[in-house]
């Protein structure tokens, strides 16, 4: 199975602690590598995650609020200073071109490379991306601004044919991949073997949902039916689910709340406010409702 991958490269909210930098994530798949906001910061915890910059050809802004696109000129930049010369592709909502177009006139003037920006909708649901790898949909969200989170879903892999069936049956080489694209096989002497026979499931596509800033919606739960790992914002503690319901952000408890209702497999929190000291107060909370969580932290690596 490929490495479905993601690194925490912020975890923070609007204003940076001493314990966490503002929103940065990175999906690594099947060697690809996808950005997920770019707050202050991102391009220093790149170096220390030792990703590849070459690696990375698409960034999705989810919003466009400072803590979650404040570092991405700074990237632009360093991507021309190091002799980039592939497009990088960015997407995010209505407003992007006109945000960020004069930044990059003014301070990335002759990069040797072309940015090509995307702007997507936060009104409904839509694919934005797609390749042999995976395809990445927008969930939208409600905010204070235009804002969506993004799903990234592994395309499904082809099935396994049976090693000891190429053996018996003497399936040369160049007709393994027609048999796991579903074609079957006839021998010499006429006998035909239906594709079932020959091979065995691949593995289930996994998926990994990332939900940005917004106020608790329930009825979003069914874009992320059965995620494999659901990154849900988790600002507040439910103490102050009236602070947070009026800044338009979601508590711990609604995150892991949702994560039931979408049944996800697994939920990690994030977008934690620096009012609170302590992180574990979070998951307590989440863990209340829904038990396999865990907290995002700077540097974390996680599994899909």
């Amino acid at each position: 199975m490929e490495k479905f991958q993601v690194h925490i490269l912020g975890c923070g909210s609007a204003l940076p602690t001493r314990h966490h930098l503002p929103s940065s994530q990175v999906v690594s798949l099947r060697g690809k590598l996808f950005m997920v906001d770019c707050g202050e910061g991102t391009q220093l915890q790149c170096r220390k995650s030792h990703l590849k910059f070459a690696n990375l050809n698409h960034i999705f802004l989810s919003h466009l609020h400072g803590d979650h696109c404040f570092g991405l000129v700074g990237l632009i930049s360093t991507f021309g200073l190091q002799g980039r010369t592939s497009d990088l592709h960015v997407y995010g909502p209505v407003g992007l071109k006109a945000a960020m177009q004069p930044q990059l006139d003014f301070f990335c003037q002759g990069i040797p490379y072309t940015v090509v920006m995307h702007e997507v909708s936060t009104k409904q649901s839509e694919v934005v991306f797609a390749d042999r790898s995976v395809s990445v949909t927008t969930i939208p969200l409600k905010h204070r601004v235009p804002c969506c989170g993004y799903l990234f879903r592994e395309a499904q892999s082809l099935p396994h044919i049976k090693r000891d069936m190429i053996d018996y049956l003497k399936i040369p080489h160049y007709a393994i991949n027609n048999i796991k694209e579903g074609e079957g096989w006839t021998t010499e002497d006429g006998k035909f073997f239906a594709h079932e026979r020959l091979v065995t499931p691949a593995e289930p596509a996994r998926a990994y949902a990332y939900l940005s800033d917004t106020i608790y919606l329930p009825e979003n739960a069914k874009l992320v039916k059965g995620v494999d790992l659901l990154f849900h914002e988790s600002t507040f503690l439910d103490k102050d689910k009236t602070r947070a319901k009026q800044t338009f952000h979601s508590t711990a408890k609604q995150a892991a709340e949702f994560a039931k209702q979408a049944d996800a497999k697994s939920l990690m929190l994030g977008h934690y406010s620096s009012r609170y000291d302590d992180d574990q107060l979070f998951l307590e909370e989440a863990k209340s409702v829904f038990d396999n969580a865990i907290l995002a932290n700077e540097g974390l690596v996680v599994e899909v």
